[in-house]
């Protein structure tokens, strides 16, 4: 049951963190995570942050979609506890990694995946580009290119990793992969749609519609 319409708004705790290696984001997650555990009484917390060139494949992820030697690439790449196959993160996409207590809002895996996707589908909106889910699949495509990609981890109902946003980065990386087992459908950028579009603008529309839409308040934006 969905506590949003019968309690105040949440308290989440904003954190923009600018560029950041992918192990420091992780052991940040994996630290807040452990303290929300032990106390669930504590703020969520939301990370905005991208990355320094890196390969990450989740839990199950299969090696037939990496199209080199992990062993011997010049990218780090890490196998981590989150749902998905292979993608690849670099500056000029953002990542957002909620840390959220599901118990108050929805214990529905199915039901976060999708309130993210919304999230990303309003920011699009607000650019008049038709922001779309595919059936099946999870993330958000624009004109059939994936401009963004989710992957999660729940541990008794607390979240990690998240999503990231395509805004302007080097798309090159992508194609050492097979990104998320999909071969159908071309990775894209918002950058293809909209030349002039940053980071920085699309870390403030994220801020604003996850806020809205998980219907939480900010109780201290640390940068």
């Amino acid at each position: 049951m969905s506590t949003l319409s019968l309690l105040e708004p949440r308290r989440c705790i904003l954190q923009n963190l600018g560029i950041i290696p992918y192990e420091v984001a992780w052991e940040r997650q994996r630290s807040l995570v452990n303290q929300r555990l032990q106390d669930p009484s504590l703020d969520d917390t939301l990370l905005l942050l991208e990355h320094p060139p890196v390969y990450t494949l989740g839990t199950g992820a299969n090696t037939k979609f990496i199209k080199f030697d992990p062993q011997q690439s010049p990218i780090l790449v890490h196998r981590v506890e989150r749902g998905g196959e292979v993608t690849y993160h670099c500056p000029g996409q953002l990542v957002g990694y909620p840390i959220l207590n599901l118990r108050y809002y929805q214990q529905d895996l199915h039901w976060y995946l999708r309130q993210l996707e919304e999230v990303i589908i309003q920011i699009l909106n607000d650019y008049h580009l038709p922001g779309k889910r595919i059936p099946g699949l999870t993330g958000v495509w624009v004109n059939n290119y994936k401009v963004a990609a989710i992957g999660i981890k729940v541990k008794r109902w607390m979240t990690m990793h998240g999503f990231s946003i395509n805004v302007c980065p080097d798309l090159e990386g992508f194609k050492q992969i097979i990104p998320c087992g999909i071969d159908t459908k071309p990775v894209g950028s918002l950058q293809q749609f909209l030349p002039e579009i940053t980071v920085e603008e699309i870390q403030q529309k994220v801020a604003q519609k996850f806020s809205q839409v998980f219907q939480v308040q900010y109780i201290s934006m640390i940068d």
